[in-house]
């Protein structure tokens, strides 16, 4: 079962997104996701059997304890692993970059101990809005930007990933509100 820690920004950010996502000129270079599935990945899981999963809502319950709700704001739009050969489109975040890196670096250390390691690559805060229909496509942004939208951080979702036959749904196993 594929699962992932994330942050769901509200309906009207994700839709803002996703529509200024669609406005873009190499928009039909990218299979775009819909906007009830743009989400900001803490940690990303991959797949774990019913056994490895049960470990970490428990590991995760800190979570709720003695953290603030923050402030964050998306940013330009950009390309992994590069603008020239674009696999993923993201609109990045501004403010409130860095209480996202801590959170997902407290992510990180609280399933450690459930067995699930640390990242390798460093934490970049970005909503994925599309993958390359082909290989890779070519995306220039220097004349667009996502519109300017803040939202409030106030918790985090442990989610499960199922395949259907149009792609995927999620399915949010537990809710970390704080």
């Amino acid at each position: 079962m594929r699962t992932f820690v994330a942050v769901f920004p509200p309906p009207r950010v994700r839709e803002a997104l996703f529509r200024a996502a669609c406005d873009l000129p190499a928009s039909k270079d990218f299979r775009l996701i819909r906007p009830e599935k743009l989400h900001l990945t803490l940690r990303f899981l991959g797949d774990m059997s019913e056994d490895e999963l049960g470990r970490v809502p428990q590991a995760l319950r800190p979570l709720r304890e003695g953290r603030e709700p923050f402030e964050v704001s998306t940013s330009g739009f950009g390309a992994f692993p590069s603008q020239k050969r674009a696999r993923i489109l993201w609109a990045g975040i501004g403010e409130g970059a860095e209480p996202l890196r801590a959170l997902a670096q407290s992510v990180a250390d609280l399933l450690e101990p459930a067995g699930i390691g640390q990242e390798e690559r460093p934490y970049v805060p970005h909503l994925t809005l599309g993958r390359a229909r082909g290989r890779q496509a070519k995306l220039d942004v220097a004349s667009v930007s996502p519109p300017a939208l803040r939202f409030i951080v106030s918790g985090v979702e442990l989610v499960k990933s199922v395949p259907v036959a149009r792609g995927v749904t999620y399915s949010v196993l537990e809710t970390y509100s704080f």
